[in-house]
């Protein structure tokens, strides 16, 4: 196994779905538990917005020219998932696809760039709008969706 870019405590996810899911691909280099609603997943490591300990969930797999993007949809929930708080106090993440582990810097897109990444986005993943729709419904939402690109060395 790959050593971890990021260091510090791991606090396990309380839900064991994401828990089992993440250890699965972690043990086998993303050979197993790869795949979330139908599509490719990667897995993203990062600190805790108050505990600054690592947390590690699987979301779905969004990549253009080596730059990454994850929506904060929450399924279309009225809050933003946990996690985007963390990647908004600390930007700097591990991101793993397959057996490949590098450090990201994570940012919330805006505007036209938004946009750009939407669009491919709801090519490769059509419910994508739907969940933006729901948390639009639900808690008058505006999903975000973060951008993760290569940290400069």
């Amino acid at each position: 196994m790959t050593k971890d870019l990021l260091d510090g405590e791991y606090v396990p996810s309380a839900d064991a779905t994401t828990r089992d899911q993440v250890e699965l691909y972690e043990r086998t280099d993303g050979r197993e538990g790869a795949t979330m609603g139908g599509g490719p997943v990667v897995v993203v490591t990062m600190r805790g917005a108050r505990s600054g300990k690592l947390r590690k969930v699987a979301l779905m797999r969004i990549e253009r020219d080596g730059v990454y993007a994850i929506g904060a949809a929450a399924g279309g929930q009225a809050r933003n998932p946990g996690w985007f708080h963390n990647l908004v106090a600390h930007p700097t993440v591990q991101l793993q696809d397959g057996p490949d582990r590098r450090l990201m810097t994570a940012r919330v897109t805006e505007g036209a760039e938004r946009e750009s990444w939407l669009a491919y986005t709801d090519e490769l993943y059509p419910f994508f709008a739907d969940f933006r729709a729901r948390a639009a419904e639900a808690g008058n939402r505006e999903v975000p969706l973060i951008v993760l690109e290569p940290t400069e060395s």
